[in-house]
């Protein structure tokens, strides 16, 4: 996994078990990721990992609330991580640890595709795809058909 693709796994994931049976175990296990910057700066992330859970839970809608909050997680860990490269897999074991606690409908999945230099993507995750393509050519969908 790349580190983006990492920040964004354990922005989503935090998130994720925001106001969920989950979320001591998120909290306490994001806290310890932060302790590397100082106890001051850990009680100022445990106030604001409150402070969110608190707007997940009184919200009405709660996931609108959480996808607000996304970009603010990714940022922290994308600073901490930068601080500290050597958190990367401690932050892996949490994100594992916290997916497997989630429920079901808190689990979020994470797929980058990428086309290029005229290149096709064709991706789902959790249904199907089903590609119907004429080959390429006068007349076969590709370039010059009209």
């Amino acid at each position: 996994m790349m580190l983006e693709e990492l920040i964004l796994a354990g922005g989503t994931t935090v998130v994720g078990a925001m106001a969920t049976d989950s979320w001591a175990v998120a909290r306490g296990g994001i806290a310890r990721l932060f302790r590397r910057r100082g106890e001051g700066q850990q009680t100022v992330i445990e106030a604001q990992l409150d402070n969110n859970a608190a707007l997940v839970a009184r919200a009405r809608d709660a996931e609108r609330v959480r996808q607000s909050l996304l970009p603010v997680w990714q940022l922290e860990l994308e600073s901490l991580l930068d601080e500290h490269p050597e958190a990367v897999g401690e932050l892996r074991e949490l994100i594992s640890e916290i997916r497997d606690r989630l429920p079901d409908g808190q689990r979020a999945w994470v797929q980058n595709n990428v086309a290029k230099d005229g290149g096709q993507v064709f991706a789902v995750q959790g249904g199907n795809v089903v590609v119907h393509q004429a080959p390429p050519g006068p007349g076969g969908g590709g370039e010059g058909a009209r």
